[in-house]
């Protein structure tokens, strides 16, 4: 069933928000400012495809930092690697600020997603030192719910932000955000023992991905994450402009409907606790997503109604949420002898698939 990392309920509480925290600077990096790609793209006097390399450019760090902080924070310890990774990218987001090109903003979007990635991959890693099982699964499943006001905030956040001080603005809080989390990380316990710490050179670290790639079952729930996080992902990089644009939202009002969208995302990730086994959560969910999807494709080629679009964009958010909190606790759970690894494969495998989605939704 797992060890605890303390038994003291106010520090499982303060473990559960920070992790939260943690994960919900991975989602800010994208979500907080898709509100404002309109506005950049006419700032920088841009393509749209262009403007969207910004996003592309993030999750291409958030995969690169990943690969390499996995097997390191193996070796070191989580507490070393959260502390580089946060100082990454708050530089990282004030620099962006004064950025003269696009092409220099999205060189900076790189070294912000690599920053965010720390806390992204140890917000499922810490959790994997500790627990397993359904432990483990309850665990996931209430920093998922929880954290699901990230992405819920995120654009209503964003939004407002634009409206009031335009994108520099969404990039000055974000690095306010940043810093008020590695104000708080002394408070955070080492939940990898020294004794459980990969041994010899750093380049043995690396030898974990082989291991974890030769396990048929881990590999078959990070290509599941994989998957549905790419459909997130194009849906993340396009709803500015199919909402904005093509129905007339403003960018507040932008926020508030994806807000409103991910509450589907936590009711899914919540929903799959209910699931005995819990595998069958995964199988239900990607119903539901194959359902919304064909629904919407039909929905936006024939009927001009923002209704409609709505219904089935909450249907899918609905599968992926059964799908990412199945996915993240089985995959963990294979992967827990070598968790650093196996928490940065999962993220990388969804990050992947939106890289190369995200400029394919611009272009259509």
């Amino acid at each position: 069933m797992g060890r605890q990392l303390s038994a003291h309920p106010r520090y499982y509480t303060f473990l559960v928000g920070y992790l939260v925290c943690l994960s919900a600077l991975g989602s800010f990096v994208n979500d907080m400012y898709s509100p404002a790609l309109p506005a950049m793209v006419k700032f920088f006097h841009c393509s749209v495809p262009t403007g969207q390399m910004g996003l592309t450019m993030g999750m291409t760090g958030l995969g690169l930092g990943q690969i390499i902080l996995g097997p390191v924070s193996d070796h070191y310890g989580r507490r070393p690697v959260l502390m580089v990774s946060l100082s990454l990218f708050i530089v990282s987001a004030i620099v962006s600020v004064f950025s003269p090109t696009i092409h220099t903003f999205n060189l900076c979007r790189l070294f912000q997603g690599m920053g965010a990635s720390g806390g992204y991959f140890l917000a499922r890693t810490i959790p994997a030192d500790v627990y397993s099982g359904r432990p483990l699964a309850r665990l996931m499943a209430l920093i998922g719910a929880i954290n699901g006001i990230a992405p819920a905030s995120a654009p209503v956040i964003g939004g407002v932000t634009a409206d009031q001080w335009g994108w520099k603005g969404v990039f000055v809080v974000l690095a306010v955000f940043a810093a008020i989390i590695l104000a708080l990380s002394p408070g955070l316990k080492e939940s990898l023992a020294e004794s459980k710490r990969s041994s010899g050179s750093i380049l043995r670290s690396f030898g974990g991905y082989r291991h974890l790639l030769g396990n048929y079952r881990f590999t078959v729930h990070v290509c599941f994450k994989g998957a549905a996080l790419g459909l997130l992902f194009a849906y993340i990089s396009s709803a500015p402009f199919i909402l904005q644009t093509h129905y007339g939202l403003s960018q507040t009002s932008y926020g508030f409907v994806i807000g409103f969208n991910s509450l589907f995302v936590v009711s899914g990730s919540m929903l799959a606790l209910r699931f005995h086994p819990l595998k069958k959560a995964a199988v239900t969910g990607a119903g539901l997503l194959a359902a919304g999807v064909a629904a919407q494709a039909i929905a936006l080629w024939h009927v001009h109604s923002l209704w409609l679009f709505e219904a089935c964009m909450c249907v899918s958010l609905l599968g992926l949420g059964l799908i990412f909190s199945t996915t993240n606790t089985l995959a963990m759970n294979e992967g827990r002898q070598h968790a650093g690894e196996a928490s940065a494969v999962l993220g990388v495998a969804g990050y992947a698939v939106g890289a190369v989605v995200s400029p394919l939704v611009g272009m259509g």
